[in-house]
């Protein structure tokens, strides 16, 4: 087999520029599922495990947000947190010698709490402290999109290459229709976020501009 020299942002621009590709398209309702925009890695000033991203990402989820609750369709936002002794870690909390060693994201800790550029409405939005990269693993998020008649997961967050294209697979093992606004997630490299880009594009997900998804919301009409 011949070896690609090319990037990861090269593969992933050609998969985008590809015409006639099926897509999973927009069900009847869609859900807003913002992964981990919380201090540690929204917050590169203060914390070595913060993502690079579109400088307007947390603008952008803002006003997907917005049209959510405008359709009264469900916004969750999720976050990572431990207790203090690290005992809810599991195995992902052994690797203690590293600075951004997840078993350091304490419950109560300014890492731990959502970045307060996101505008979150305490009142509605949906809001789960998951423990492991899926927002799907171990949470209440599939009775909730259930009971609230939800076939389409929207994704946002960091980072692209974890926790993202684990929520991302979750929700298409589970037969939801997986769609990630492009400039709305984020990696600590280029490299993993193309790659990730890349591969959920060919496999698990419709990877949209985040102006066609603000697009579709608008024009978005509740089944009766």
């Amino acid at each position: 087999m011949e070896r690609s020299n090319k990037t990861a942002r090269e593969l992933y621009e050609e998969v985008k520029a590809a015409s006639g590709r099926p897509r999973f398209g927009f069900g009847r309702k869609p859900a807003l599922v913002n992964v981990d925009f919380q201090n540690a890695y929204t917050r590169p000033a203060e914390f070595v495990t913060a993502y690079e991203t579109d400088p307007n990402q947390i603008d952008y989820v803002n006003r997907l947000a917005r049209l959510f609750r405008l359709h009264r369709c469900p916004v969750v936002w999720t976050h990572v947190a431990y207790l203090e002794s690290g005992e809810d870690c599991g195995v992902w909390g052994t690797r203690t010698d590293t600075p951004d060693s997840l078993q350091n994201v304490k419950v109560g800790s300014r890492r731990a709490a959502l970045d307060d550029r996101c505008e979150i409405d305490r009142a509605r939005d949906i809001v789960i402290n998951k423990r492991m990269a899926s927002a799907f693993f171990e949470t209440n998020l599939g009775s909730l999109l259930t009971f609230h008649g939800v076939d389409t997961v929207i994704v946002t967050g960091g980072s692209t290459s974890g926790c993202v294209r684990a929520t991302v697979v979750d929700a298409l093992s589970r037969s939801y229709r997986a769609i990630v606004p492009e400039e709305c997630v984020a990696d600590k490299h280029e490299s993993p976020h193309f790659a990730n880009l890349y591969d959920m594009a060919l496999k698990y997900a419709d990877i949209l501009p985040v102006a066609e998804v603000l697009a579709f919301l608008e024009q978005y009409r509740p089944a009766n």
